[in-house]
This record gives structure tokens, C-alpha cells and sequence, in this order.
């Protein structure tokens, strides 16, 4: 009996120690990775047709949950829109005269019009990289890498983006975005692929 004991102890604990770790390891990804202002982000991403773990995403690279945040290019709120964005995304849905800037701090305003920005962007393009890069550097400069053979091979997607900060903005979205998937499998259920 004693022997069988020694046998099982040593790997019992090693298997312990190994889900402890496990546990531990998913507790501190979903708290680096978290899932705040749900019911807007899931409302909106449905709205714009967007995977809410994208939405996620990009809130969490561009304010890291702060609705506060505001950049040196004047981008503010957890998705970091631009008043000139808001102005635009406003038309673009109808939307009738100006709105406040301050209207951006809102948590669900913001969630609201960063979605439909993301959408808009994402129809426009087409795929995920080509959107990210336009919302990240603008409009403008994709379409203008778009028609340049040394960016784009076909003129409908990217094979690079001249903007270091802009690439990196791109792969560190779409890598977040899957560690929102592996992280909250059910979050995704009910939103296009």
C-alpha cells in the first residue's frame, strides 16, 4: 500500500501544481484582457456586423479600457475617435448637425460610433488588416497605399503598410482579438466569422 502511495503522491502534487498554474494563468489573461461595457460593445458590434472580440480588441490597444483617454492627436475615449471621425461617422449614418467632442468620453457613445466607424471602415476595405490600418492611420492614407504598387499587388488589400506604428497597430489588434476568443469561447457565438 505504501509503495502505491509514493507512486500516486508525487505526480498527484505534480498535477496540482500544474492546475493551480493553469487557474492562475487564465485569472491573470482575463484580468489583463477583460470583458468591461458588454452590453454596449455586444449591442453595437451587432449593429456594425462586427465580431465583438474585435470591438474588444480595439478598445483595449487604444485606451486600454480608459473612457478618459485622449492622444496627442486629440483622439478620445476608449475607442479613440477624433472629433473630425465623429463629425464624419455622424453623416455617413444621417445623423443631423454637429455633436460635442465631449459627446466621446461617454463610454456608450463612443462604443457606439467606434463601431460604426470599425464597420464602415471594414466595408469599405474588406478585410480586418486593410480596416485596422485605415482606422488607425486614416482613410486617406489606405486608399493612397491601396492604388501604390509597392503597398498593394491588387489595389483591393495591403501586402504592406509604409507606417511602422501603423503595422504594429494592426497585428497587435488582430493578436488581441484572438486571445479574446481563446479567453472567452462563448463571447463570439452569436457574431459573424
Amino acid at each position: 500500500m505504501r509503495r502505491i502511495w509514493e507512486r500516486l503522491f508525487i505526480p498527484g502534487v505534480l498535477l496540482g501544481c500544474i492546475a493551480l498554474l493553469l487557474l492562475g494563468m487564465s485569472r491573470y489573461y482575463r484580468a489583463a484582457y477583460p470583458i468591461r461595457y458588454r452590453e454596449a460593445v455586444e449591442r453595437e458590434a451587432e449593429v456594425s456586423g462586427l465580431d465583438p472580440a474585435l470591438v474588444y480588441a480595439v478598445i483595449r490597444s487604444e485606451s486600454g479600457f480608459s473612457p478618459a483617454a485622449r492622444s496627442s492627436v486629440d483622439a478620445r475615449g476608449l475607442m479613440q475617435l477624433t472629433p473630425d471621425t465623429l463629425q464624419w461617422v455622424r453623416y455617413r449614418l444621417g445623423e443631423e448637425g454637429a455633436a460635442s467632442s465631449d459627446l466621446l468620453y461617454d463610454p456608450g457613445e463612443n462604443i457606439r460610433y467606434g463601431c460604426a466607424n470599425l464597420g464602415l471602415l471594414l466595408r469599405e476595405f474588406g478585410g480586418e488588416d486593410t480596416a485596422l490600418a485605415a482606422y488607425h492611420a486614416g482613410r486617406g492614407c489606405v486608399k493612397g497605399w491601396l492604388t501604390d504598387s509597392r503597398y498593394s499587388g491588387d489595389g483591393e488589400r495591403l501586402d504592406d503598410i509604409p507606417y511602422r506604428d501603423t503595422s504594429s497597430y494592426v497585428k497587435k489588434v488582430l493578436v488581441t482579438r484572438d486571445l479574446y476568443h481563446r479567453l472567452y469561447p462563448g463571447l463570439c457565438a452569436g457574431s459573424p466569422s
